[in-house]
């Protein structure tokens, strides 16, 4: 047998090897991941770990952080923090504010030091890789965001653990409308002084939270900076989703009827959603496509509602009604 037949005999079983050990690391990556769902939290982190013992290096960042939530929920967070490190040290993760805010599970972690550390690791990412930000107004926007998102969270957490009239939520709420004031004030100067900034300078997460916040607001507020916005999506500087959310909310809220269909309710006596009053129902995915959004039969269906034109043109003066109470 030639040279050239050795080489490539050679470069095939090479390629074949390669292929096996990819499909033995996706295997065990699976099995870690249908642990995790089945809260064998321990299992799955030690699943994940001889995954990585194939890989190595080659291991997926995200699989990394789904050992490290394993690891946590197992309460062993050493072995999460060893994890965590590995993702920041990858100099091509930079979403911090993911991390934080989308990955309940970590929350343990928080109050360590190291977490500080494996997120301003991962700050420093951020900023060599996104470098015409502005990145003075980035980490105070972020930083909106992640607490007005953290607070969302804590709502819904209490309300479900405690009630709707209760006093842990109450009290809470009060807190919420604190910290939302102050981040009202530090948008609101930057809307005045620079207007709606798009995420070329300030980021996605900061260009967010300066919806968010609008979003939160009181009725004025609203009214002032609603100009704003829709300059701001003609330009490319703010989402068209979060135009109609805005443009649906203030409508509610001065008494008419919403334009998109993006406003929903919940009936405590029927123990159904609905649409909040709708103007031309007929004609709202006319609207809503025009500006870049699914049909409403689409968007609803995605939280578990119908949508029947027909039947909701009759229940219309019921809602509208309901709307003025």
């Amino acid at each position: 047998m030639s040279k050239i037949c050795f080489v490539f005999f050679g470069i095939l079983l090479a390629i074949n090897s390669f292929g096996q050990v990819k499909q033995r690391y996706q295997d065990l990556v699976n099995d870690a991941h249908q642990l995790y769902e089945s809260k064998e939290y321990l299992k799955s982190a030690q699943q994940y770990s001889k995954a990585f013992n194939i890989e190595g290096n080659g291991s997926l960042t995200f699989d990394r952080i789904a050992a490290a939530l394993a690891w946590a929920q197992a309460d062993l967070y050493d072995s999460a923090f060893v994890q965590l490190f590995r993702v920041a040290k990858d100099s091509t993760f930079t979403n911090y504010v993911w991390l934080i805010v989308y990955q309940p599970g970590l929350n343990p972690l928080h109050s360590y030091n190291r977490w500080n550390m494996v997120i301003e690791t991962i700050k420093i990412n951020f900023v060599k890789k996104e470098r015409n930000l502005d990145m003075n107004l980035v980490a105070v926007l972020d930083s909106v965001y992640i607490e007005d998102q953290l607070c969302q969270q804590q709502y819904v957490e209490i309300a479900t653990k405690y009630g709707q009239q209760s006093e842990e939520l109450k009290s809470f709420s009060t807190l919420m409308k604190d910290k939302y004031s102050i981040n009202q004030i530090i948008v609101k100067k930057i809307l005045d002084e620079r207007g709606w900034l798009g995420e070329e300078i300030i980021g996605h997460y900061g260009n967010m939270a300066l919806f968010l916040v609008i979003q939160h607001s009181n009725l004025e507020t609203q009214e002032k900076y609603l100009s704003m916005i829709r300059e701001a999506v003609k330009k490319g500087n703010a989402d068209p989703a979060n135009l109609a959310l805005l443009e649906d909310r203030v409508a509610l809220r001065q008494g008419k009827k919403q334009i998109y269909g993006t406003q929903l309710a919940y009936d405590e006596t029927t123990g159904e959603s609905y649409v909040q009053p709708l103007e031309d129902p007929d004609n709202v995915d006319n609207r809503r496509i025009a500006i870049g959004l699914e049909k409403l039969k689409d968007y609803l269906l995605r939280v578990g509602m119908k949508w029947d034109p027909e039947e909701y043109k009759k229940k219309l003066p019921e809602l509208e009604a309901k709307q003025k109470k």
